[in-house]
């Protein structure tokens, strides 16, 4: 596959000029799916971009709204096309949340907040193994190297040399204080944590218990954001059996507030960072 081509992204893009032609042609969705004899869920699959798309049906869309310059049916062929090739992800076989990597890996800037885990692109190896084990306990030995695998890859958005994933990270202190694995390997990510802030392009913020309620007790999510202004603002909050993908300007924006006061609560960076290497101290001590 050629590396400038995300076939997540590419999907979403489809999805979204094929949507942005059924409402030009003043169609509902159900309207679409009856003259096409398919179902309504397929034809929101495919404008949501949750879904593969083909070339046939792209085409057959194309004639129902009646689209008369075939230029424009044949980029959207193209994009069709492209959709369906291969991310590097997909050569590590059935990855549950391929759907968020694909999103990801063409972001230019991702907003986290984790109330209970250090974030998959800050974690060490050895870290990141107990936590995938510990998370999934029926989960077969191979499968966590593998999970783990694609893991270390994503941390190749933060050390690129070039146009890096621009990260910033709010914790809750119950991330730092919960033992994962051991108290050796809590230091270690602690200190990694600490080496990582230091990198231009990633802050890190903690809420310490003190702070009491705040935003963030509803849970995870994270906020992606793509270089491409046609490239809507996703949130994206991980669920246990699926995930939930946010892309209404409304939602997005609720989610942005609430953060903008996660970050107003958080201890700023530097006491943030002494706050890590504080308890980073205390594992090792022990």
């Amino acid at each position: 596959m050629a590396s400038n081509v995300n076939p997540t992204v590419r999907r979403r893009r489809l999805g979204q000029e094929l949507r942005r032609l059924r409402e030009l042609k003043g169609m509902t969705a159900e309207e679409v799916a009856e003259r096409l004899l398919v179902s309504q869920s397929k034809i929101s699959r495919l404008e949501n971009g949750r879904r593969s798309i083909s070339q046939r049906d792209v085409r057959d869309l194309c004639n129902v709204y009646e689209v008369e310059d075939q230029r424009i049916v044949d980029s959207l062929m193209q994009m069709a096309k492209d959709s369906r090739q291969q991310g590097w992800w997909h050569t590590f076989g059935d990855i549950p949340y391929s759907v968020y990597i694909g999103l990801e890996t063409d972001a230019a800037s991702l907003r986290v907040y984790d109330p209970q885990v250090v974030p998959g692109l800050l974690q060490t190896r050895q870290y990141a193994e107990a936590l995938i084990a510990g998370a999934l306990p029926e989960t077969a030995p191979a499968d966590i190297e593998k999970r783990v695998q694609v893991r270390m890859r994503r941390q190749e958005r933060i050390t690129a040399q070039e146009n890096p994933l621009r990260l910033w990270t709010v914790l809750d202190e119950a991330a730092l204080k919960r033992v994962v694995g051991n108290r050796t390997i809590m230091r270690e990510q602690l200190e990694h944590l600490v080496e990582q802030s230091q990198l231009p392009h990633v802050t890190v913020q903690v809420i310490p218990f003190e702070m009491g309620a705040h935003p963030g007790l509803n849970g995870q999510y994270a906020i992606l954001e793509f270089p491409d202004a046609a490239d809507s603002s996703v949130v994206y909050i991980e669920g246990v059996t699926s995930d939930l993908y946010l892309e209404k300007a409304n939602d997005v924006q609720k989610y942005s507030v609430m953060y903008e006061h996660l970050r107003a609560q958080a201890l700023n960076v530097e006491q943030s960072l002494q706050f890590i290497q504080k308890i980073a101290k205390e594992y090792a001590d022990d």
